[in-house]
């Protein structure tokens, strides 16, 4: 069936008050080899992502994986940089177009609860809900993954269903977060004003 979404729409820079984030390329690898892999980071994702975390772990997925999917028109991934500081990476965001998980995200531990990755997720939805038009956002969280969770309840996503699922950190349960594109255009003025007191 087809949702009247063009084959490809590009990648763009992105801009929130703290942060720019920029489409991914093949050089962040290093980066991200340097702040991804830490237990802390790796424990609630997918267990696809290999651990213990080998040393060409970033540049072999943005190779081999990301950057083809990107490339096909399936995802949209940026990395997220302060605006102070736009030389390095301090994180990364991703939509998915045929997943039912829509989106992921991580953060370098130094950065953690400054309300960084919330930021980056508002401009994620807006994409998602008003340039590639998509109806709905789902995105799976571990129950044990309170930080993940709470950027969830505060850009006003509901659970609507719980299922055990494999994560790095083995099997557990997992809570399957939604948001309609009705809900986000009700909920996206109240983070604007939010964003402005900051």
């Amino acid at each position: 069936m087809s949702t009247g979404i063009p084959a490809r729409i590009p990648t763009v820079e992105l801009h929130t008050p703290r942060l720019l984030l920029r489409p991914l390329q093949l050089s962040d690898a290093p980066q991200t080899q340097l702040l991804f892999p830490h237990w802390e980071i790796v424990k609630h994702l997918n267990p696809n992502v290999p651990w213990p975390y080998p040393p060409d772990g970033a540049l072999t997925y943005y190779r081999d994986i990301a950057l083809p999917a990107i490339e096909r028109g399936d995802e949209w991934q940026w990395t997220l940089r302060l605006k102070h500081s736009p030389e390095h990476h301090i994180g990364a965001i991703s939509l998915h177009k045929a997943k039912p998980d829509n989106r992921g995200f991580w953060l370098g531990l130094p950065w953690h609860g400054q309300g960084l990755m919330t930021e980056a997720v508002i401009a994620i939805n807006d994409f998602w809900f008003d340039v590639l038009k998509f109806p709905v956002l789902r995105a799976p969280k571990s129950i044990g993954n309170h930080a993940s969770r709470r950027i969830s309840e505060k850009t006003g996503m509901r659970i609507v269903t719980t299922e055990e699922r494999d994560f790095v950190s083995g099997r557990h349960p997992c809570e399957i977060w939604e948001i309609t594109a009705g809900e986000w255009h009700k909920t996206r003025p109240l983070l604007k004003n939010a964003e402005q007191r900051r």
